[in-house]
């Protein structure tokens, strides 16, 4: 079984942190993960990453829509099964209907919602885990490199250097 050795930096100011992200990137240090407590411009600027477009609304649009069809759907399907005649009035009302299909385009609409967050945000991720400190919960940034057996030392000194606390983790 192979063992991925990396190093973890935690920094308590960000400007800190994306400082040691532009050094780590020109150095020989492999990148591999960022952790922080809140949502940060500067460590995605750093990172060069945009914020990708979220689908979680098309998952809402689709749970709207097929809520309204079930819903207006179901109130035919009910109202013809047991033919209720009041008053001469026809049997399958359209007005009716729409207020039961509303409330199932809501119901459903939300059920999409955290259908489509938890498949987009791909949650729950255990696997992670095993690289995240606890503090970066709160108020440390954490800069997760990796390296090789010899250069883990050299990697330790680096995140001090850079003004941080180092961690090692070993995972399996």
């Amino acid at each position: 079984m192979e063992v991925k050795r990396y190093v973890m930096g935690l920094f308590r100011d960000e400007d800190r942190a994306v400082g040691a992200i532009e050094s780590l990137k020109k150095s020989s240090f492999k990148l591999h993960k960022v952790h922080s407590p809140v949502p940060s411009h500067k460590i995605m600027n750093v990172l060069d990453r945009d914020r990708p477009q979220s689908k979680v609304g098309y998952f809402t649009l689709a749970g709207g829509i097929i809520g309204f069809f079930t819903g207006f759907l179901l109130a035919i399907y009910t109202a013809s099964e047991w033919s209720l005649i009041v008053s001469g009035k026809p049997v399958i009302a359209l007005v009716p209907f729409f207020i039961v299909g509303f409330e199932f385009t809501i119901l459903f609409g939300v059920l999409g919602n955290i259908i489509g967050l938890l498949t987009q945000a791909r949650l729950p991720r255990w696997k992670n885990l095993k690289q995240y400190d606890e503090r970066c919960s709160g108020e440390h940034f954490g800069v997760v490199a990796q390296c090789d057996d010899a250069d883990q030392d050299r990697l330790m000194a680096f995140f001090i250097e850079k003004g941080g606390d180092a961690k090692r983790i070993y995972v399996y």
